[in-house]
């Protein structure tokens, strides 16, 4: 059987299937790729918030001092203590909370844009399958 440019059904199949095997190396690079960009810019990410919550920490505890010796002008240091510790805990509480919400709404990392040309590989190896197979 012959199509219309001269080659046979057979060297077809041949030529797609060495096409479709090209086609999905490149596609599993395009993968690692976009996976490995993410993972770079996830990880500059995770550096610069270490660098925040170090001095952050810093000027949470400055601000504890400053706010239990403002209270301890108006009663006993232990109870001004007491006072800014339990309000840190309730926002420490309802923050965990919000971020425990956050965190089960997030999709896990995917190659988004790897997915969709998959896609579309995948109606092209139908179109030349059936193509071939006329």
């Amino acid at each position: 059987m012959t199509q219309n440019n001269g080659e046979s059904a057979g060297e077809l199949l041949k030529q797609f299937s060495k096409d479709a095997t090209t086609l999905i190396r490149k596609e599993v690079e395009l993968a690692k790729a976009e996976l490995a960009e993410k993972g770079r810019q996830a990880g500059q990410g995770a550096g610069m918030f270490g660098g925040a919550g170090l001095f952050g920490v810093g000027a949470f505890g400055a601000l504890t001092a400053f706010l239990i010796l403002v209270l301890a002008e108006a009663m006993d240091a232990w109870l001004a203590a007491l006072i800014v510790t339990v309000v840190w805990g309730a926002i420490a509480a309802v923050l965990a909370l919000r971020g425990k919400q956050k965190v089960e709404e997030a999709a896990p990392p995917t190659p988004e844009e790897t997915i969709e040309t998959v896609k579309e590989d995948v109606q092209w190896a139908k179109r030349q399958a059936a193509s071939a197979g006329r």
